[in-house]
């Protein structure tokens, strides 16, 4: 009887016991704070990788940007140097309009619109100056300074010749702006060579017969007490221009004068003999007749 009782108690409680064990059934738990930093996490994984995107694309933009400044800013040295050099030829071997590159057209208006001539005028008349500061003329009033006069005192070619280009507020702003800083200037220069005891002689391309409105002109803008004017007789008209001022420079030295210096923007009044001691070319544009229009300007 014990045995059967202790097998039916076996059998009683293992049968439950491997009942139990299969009734178990597996799976994942997970409380509600896990998972919503879980969540979290993915979401800020999924933004910072958003984030990272953007700002390659900005950098790549970026980078692209600066380059392509880079290429237009290099590309707008190399033709304003291109320019220069091929205005000093044309100016030599005397080109016609048409043989001047369009791109040189547009830059010469740039050039002086946006104030580069002026200051690159500025800086020619500092070297003249500081020439000029260390040299101290004879008590004869032989000594003597040859300036251009056509594209220095009466007016400024380059301001006329733009303003038929231009819209009427820039075309003001601009001749007032040239205007002033150039009489400034010049003017200045004048004074500094009078002061100094230098005799001023000043020539020009224009004909005798308008003798009365350049010397006129002269006083109205303050330039007084020069030395001599000369002018071009009728004879004289028929000369290349080169030739002009040669010939009355030579006639100046025939006549004793020494002549320190010849102050021009244009080459063919620093060309040929009897020269100065020490010549000085000023920053101006180079001016060329057109087909279509009167006049066009090109950078020196």
């Amino acid at each position: 009887m014990e045995r059967g009782d202790s097998s039916e108690s076996f059998s009683s409680t293992g049968g439950s016991e491997i009942g139990s064990s299969f009734m178990m059934e597996s799976g994942f738990f997970i409380t509600s704070f896990a998972a919503t930093i879980f969540v979290s996490a993915i979401v800020g994984v999924v933004l910072l990788f958003i984030t990272l995107l953007i700002s390659l694309a900005t950098m790549l933009h970026s980078c692209q940007s600066r380059s392509s400044g880079v290429i237009q800013l290099q590309k707008i040295t190399d033709d304003y140097s291109y320019c220069k050099v091929f205005a000093l030829h044309a100016e030599l071997n005397a080109l016609e309009a048409d043989e001047f590159p369009k791109i040189c057209k547009t830059l010469a208006i740039q050039y002086v619109k946006e104030g580069q001539y002026l200051r690159d005028l500025n800086l020619t008349m500092s070297v003249a100056d500081n020439y000029f500061c260390s040299l101290a003329p004879e008590k004869d009033g032989l000594d003597v300074v040859l300036i251009d006069l056509d594209d220095i005192f009466l007016s400024n070619p380059c301001t006329h010749q733009l303003n038929n280009r231009l819209g009427q507020h820039d075309k003001n702003e601009l001749a007032e702006e040239a205007k002033h800083l150039n009489h400034m200037l010049v003017l200045g220069f004048y004074k500094k060579l009078q002061a100094s005891g230098w005799s001023l002689i000043l020539i020009t391309r224009k004909p005798e017969k308008q003798w009365n409105a350049v010397q006129e002109s002269l006083i109205v803008a303050g330039y007084g007490g020069w030395s001599s004017l000369i002018m071009r007789s009728d004879d004289e008209m028929q000369m290349e221009t080169w030739e002009y001022f040669s010939r009355r420079r030579a006639h100046l030295q025939n006549q004793g004068f020494r002549i320190a210096s010849v102050i021009s923007s244009q080459l063919d009044a620093l060309t040929g003999p009897c020269l100065g001691k020490r010549n000085f070319k000023l920053a101006s544009p180079i001016y060329y007749r057109l087909k279509e229009q009167t006049e066009s300007i090109l950078v020196l």
